[in-house]
């Protein structure tokens, strides 16, 4: 399955007024390095001034004076700690902010703690402060703490909670729908002609875990379709946890004919369990997942839910470059719930069930 996005103007409409963040896009450097070269600065390399000017003639951009005081990011220094079990993922999210943080001129600091450990999380958090940080990227467990998302607010740090799950009204979070996207997925499941299912949580302390169960139980409730008693196992997102609740899920004298494993990872263990115990994927046994970090380089192919993970860390960079500026003119900054649109990708994993289960 694939997505399509349009967008061409038609003649005769009345075309939107470019902004500094459409030279910005089109010349591939950041707002700051738009503002130096539309105020004539010195600091910005050749090459660089003819791409953004190239873009300010195609676009037809007139600087106002918002443009012109545009408040600078550069040397701003920003935060990301590393506790999230699936390497994938993670390898994901840093290159997106990094790539976002190289865009907006800013150094991004990261720091690791003990997985699965929330007070680890939340100490290696304020160690990265202690060192001087002008924004923070949050993510499960900590982007799930109040209390620490008062504290960096209380102490100036700009904060974005980034795949979170829910939008709480505190603090800006950037990420998909989770309860939809798990919806959308058991649906499919469903309509292939799947009524025995299995589901394999994500770790507790993750919102967004919840909310993936959550969409898939809402599922089962809303289809015509009879299924029975879903087999649930508990994961924690990692290839160790879905090798262990893949166990005890195949291991009954009624297996399911299809798992939703709530992250790529558990999903390939899956797959390896089903594998080793003589099952063939998708003839006896569809698979399904969740992320779209390695559903590619698995056999055969996860059909999953793609979460934009780079988008959603570079999305975040981008605010709390946003905010950084506007913190350094006074201004506090509105919390948003910037949603990213995922997408279902239909691969080899999935199949109708066998006919005899």
């Amino acid at each position: 399955m694939t997505s399509k996005s349009g967008g061409k103007s038609h003649s005769g409409r009345p075309q939107k007024i470019a902004t500094i963040y459409d030279v910005a896009r089109r010349a591939r450097v950041s707002k700051t390095t738009v503002s130096r070269v539309v105020n004539g600065e010195a600091n910005v390399r050749e090459e660089t001034r003819d791409a953004v000017l190239k873009a300010v003639r195609a676009l037809q951009f007139r600087p106002n004076k918002a443009a012109r005081s545009l408040a600078s990011a550069a040397e701003a220094r920003v935060g990301l700690v590393y506790c999230n079990p699936s390497v994938a993922y993670f390898n994901e999210l840093l290159i997106g902010a990094l790539d976002g943080s190289g865009r907006n001129g800013m150094q991004l600091v990261v720091d690791k703690c003990e997985i699965g450990n929330a007070d680890a999380a939340v100490a290696a958090v304020r160690h990265l402060v202690k060192g001087g940080l002008n924004g923070m990227v949050l993510t499960a467990p900590v982007s799930e703490s109040r209390k620490l998302i008062a504290e960096l607010m209380k102490s100036g740090v700009a904060v974005v909670s980034v795949a979170t799950g829910g939008f709480r009204g505190e603090v800006t979070c950037v990420g998909i729908d989770d309860c939809r996207a798990a919806y959308e997925m058991t649906n499919y499941i469903l309509k292939l002609g799947h009524r025995r299912l299995g589901f394999i949580k994500g770790h507790p302390s993750h919102t967004s875990s919840t909310q993936r169960f959550k969409g898939f139980e809402q599922a089962l409730r809303d289809t015509d379709y009879k299924a029975k008693e879903p087999m649930v196992a508990q994961g924690y997102f990692s290839y160790r946890s879905g090798l262990d609740a893949a166990e005890k899920l195949l291991s009954g004298r009624k297996i399911p004919t299809a798992i939703f494993a709530s992250n790529d990872e558990m999903a390939s263990a899956v797959m390896s369990v089903a594998h080793r115990k003589g099952l063939d994927v998708p003839r006896d046994l569809s698979v399904v997942g969740f992320d779209d970090t390695i559903a590619g380089s698995v056999w055969p192919q996860l059909t999953t839910i793609r979460q934009p993970i780079y988008d959603i860390a570079s999305t975040a960079i981008d605010i709390i470059a946003d905010n950084i500026r506007s913190m350094k003119s006074g201004a506090r900054p509105k919390p948003i719930n910037r949603q990213v649109p995922h997408l279902l990708i239909e691969r080899e994993s999935t199949a109708p069930p066998p006919p005899d289960r």
